[in-house]
């Protein structure tokens, strides 16, 4: 039997190359994004990858559809998928800056994608499944930032302490189900994604941090998504996946 995995921000950067290997691998990927990815599209003769569009700043309908497509598949039809994972990957980008020079609808925007809509995701995907037998798991993109704060990049900081936070009151919650699902809020190490690339390109006086990321990037510290990405799916495949609520790619198994 397969497994169903469902990929937030599945269009570009790390949501796409989790998505492209899982489905590479035999696996149904569901990915949700803003647009529609042409690799992804690319793959779908061949491989079973479906996309749906959706604006994650919004996430009410989407929500709504994730759990009819779930109830469907796995309760009304018993689809024969061995397990389900809901991955939340997608951010949004805001520029870096200080609280006080900040734009007050990238605050709310980045708030909507980051936090608001996993937190729907994931209601929608326990209220469909958490009845069904199967295994389930729920895995939560999380960073450092969200650990240790950083000047400059203080909504991510909240949004991400905020992923941690709600990962670590599913899995209380979880222990008193029947069918429990594995949660985990997982920071994938440093990667060469657009955040990099927009972190290195921010005006020194607006994000004093900016040096920093540079020199991780000159240094070659950096991974690439498709090097991160499998670092992911090997974590989320572990034994011991789920054990750690709040982990990080880089830990011990």
């Amino acid at each position: 039997m397969t497994h169903l995995y469902i990929v937030t921000g599945s269009s570009r950067g790390l949501g796409q190359a989790i998505a492209k290997q899982l489905a590479t691998a035999g696996h149904q990927v569901l990915g949700i994004a803003r647009q529609q990815s042409s690799e992804l599209a690319s793959l779908e003769v061949k491989y079973p990858v479906v996309q749906w569009k959706a604006d994650l700043a919004d996430a009410q309908d989407i929500a709504q559809q994730l759990e009819r497509f779930l109830t469907t598949k796995l309760i009304s039809t018993q689809a024969p998928f061995a397990s389900v994972t809901l991955i939340n990957n997608a951010a949004y980008l805001a520029e870096p800056a200080s609280l006080g020079a900040q734009v007050n609808v990238d605050i709310i925007r980045a708030v909507e994608v980051g936090l608001t809509a996993p937190l729907l995701l994931c209601n929608a995907f326990l209220r469909a499944i958490q009845s069904a037998s199967i295994p389930k798991s729920i895995v939560n993109i999380s960073s450092g930032l969200g650990r240790r704060a950083m000047a400059g990049s203080t909504s991510y900081c909240a949004i991400k302490a905020g992923m941690d936070h709600f990962t670590r009151a599913i899995e209380m919650e979880q222990q008193e189900m029947q069918h429990p699902a594995r949660v985990c809020s997982l920071a994938p190490g440093v990667i060469d994604t657009d955040m990099q690339i927009q972190l290195r390109s921010a005006s020194p006086e607006a994000f004093s941090s900016r040096q920093n990321f540079q020199d991780l990037k000159d240094k070659g510290m950096l991974d690439s998504p498709d090097v991160a990405a499998a670092k992911i799916i090997a974590y989320i495949a572990r034994k011991t996946f789920g054990k750690q609520v709040i982990a990080d790619v880089r830990d011990a198994e």
